[in-house]
């Protein structure tokens, strides 16, 4: 029974750790005390953030 056994090997390929920021940052805008993610590269929270509209590839935007 031991012959039809299956065993695998760990995977290594992705073993970096994430990158890490401060961890008492808070949201840029004056007003905010929101307190940003270790994780969270920007320097304003989701609710001050500015717009960022995708790139848009092979597409014709329609003009106003």
């Amino acid at each position: 029974m031991a012959e039809n056994t299956l065993k695998g090997k760990k995977i290594l390929g992705n073993a970096r750790p994430p990158k890490v920021h401060s961890d008492q940052r808070t949201c840029a805008k004056a007003d905010c005390d929101t307190t940003l993610s270790r994780y969270n590269r920007r320097e304003f929270c989701y609710a001050h953030a500015p717009t960022k509209f995708p790139r848009l590839r092979g597409r014709v935007v329609p003009e106003s």
